[in-house]
């Protein structure tokens, strides 16, 4: 059965990035109504930040040498890492379980939320290939980042989330559909570009459907 993971990061619950992220999922689940659609919202039910228990379960991996996901629960000898194996394991699972994970966020200080960071770092371990899932991010940024643009260098949200998505989990491909200029909406300094922001919203939304449907087959 097809399985669609669907991670939503942004702190507004009407956020351009969410409504990215809803559009290609219904474009997906639209074409494959046999398909699984596991969701989860990283921001109103956040993610605990890694902690000391975290950090042992994974010394312990790494020393056991073991690839064997299945059998990671057998390193969680300690109350604190059997703590931390318990946030893990779901988390790991429906990742594993995904053909297409789907993350929705904003641009925050020039990055990604740490509520996602959050997320990342406690399905960081044992290091395994996740080829061939497919990953998409969908993204709003409250200025402009593309390619020739005056911020371009500052645009660490992309480059570390495909960076990271290539280095740690072996899948080089990542789709990133993003919109932009999302504080021309509120910002009078930035109003001139709301035009610009509106457009790059609808392409961002157009791209999405035209995805989730491409990605369904």
């Amino acid at each position: 059965m097809p399985t669609l993971l669907h991670i939503d990061a942004s702190a507004r619950n009407r956020s351009v990035s969410r409504r990215i992220g809803a559009e290609f999922a219904r474009s997906w689940r639209a074409a494959r109504p046999d398909g699984r659609y596991l969701y989860r919202d990283v921001a109103a039910d956040p993610v605990p930040f890694i902690g000391e228990g975290w950090t042992e379960l994974c010394d312990a991996v790494l020393a056991a040498g073991s690839t064997d996901l299945d059998r990671l629960e057998e390193l969680a000898r300690t109350p604190e890492q059997a703590a931390a194996w318990a946030i893990v394991e779901p988390l790991l699972g429906e990742l594993r379980s995904a053909d297409i994970v789907l993350i929705a966020t904003p641009m925050y200080n020039y990055s990604i939320p740490a509520s996602l960071k959050a997320w990342l770092d406690q399905v960081t371990f044992p290091r395994m290939s996740l080829a061939p899932r497919r990953f998409v991010v969908a993204t709003a940024r409250g200025g402009a980042y593309s390619p020739g643009s005056p911020k371009a260098q500052f645009d660490y949200q992309e480059r570390f989330l495909r960076d990271f998505v290539a280095g740690h989990y072996g899948v080089a491909d990542t789709v990133f559909i993003n919109a932009e200029m999302a504080n021309a909406r509120v910002d009078p300094a930035l109003a001139r570009f709301r035009s610009m922001h509106d457009d790059s919203t609808a392409q961002a939304l157009a791209a999405a459907r035209t995805l989730g449907k491409e990605y369904a087959k």
